[in-house]
């Protein structure tokens, strides 16, 4: 009987981008530790701070996440005082999601950090618009191959 090959861990893409995004959440770990948020908060927080208060559907399309996981992590941030939750005045089936003057502070520290980080890439501009234009399209791919396996 043959012996099965099975691809190895460095065979792995899956556990490349694993490791990277790992990488990437412990580079911001500290500053934002600081600054008492965690990762996924600080994420709420970009999208907020860069397209004003949206809804929580509209929250949870832009990062990715599914509203049992978003929910949670809104009352954290809702009873910090970084965000507020209120129900839609035009339709009350949303749940609409804004910054509050505590929030909208925090803004201050965004160029930094995103400069902290994209120093800790090591990569030159272009280098950087190419991964992350490739990490898009890769993104959209798996998510229209998953979609039409459904």
């Amino acid at each position: 009987m043959a012996e099965i090959r099975t691809p190895s861990l460095s065979d792995q893409l899956c556990f490349d981008l694993y490791a990277a995004s790992r990488a990437m959440t412990n580079a911001y770990r500290p500053v934002l530790t600081e600054l008492g948020l965690t990762y996924p908060q600080f994420l709420v927080l970009v999208v907020l701070w860069d397209e004003g208060t949206r809804t929580m559907r509209e929250l949870a399309t832009v990062l990715k996440l599914d509203h049992g996981t978003l929910t949670p992590l809104l009352r954290r941030m809702e009873a910090r005082g970084l965000v507020t939750r209120r129900r839609a005045n035009l339709d009350e089936r949303f749940v609409e999601i804004a910054l509050t003057p505590h929030g909208d502070a925090l803004r201050v520290h965004a160029e930094k950090i995103q400069c902290d980080m994209k120093v800790a890439l090591g990569l030159d501009p272009a280098q950087f618009a190419t991964l992350q234009a490739t990490l898009r399209e890769l993104t959209a791919s798996v998510t229209k191959a998953t979609a039409a396996r459904r």
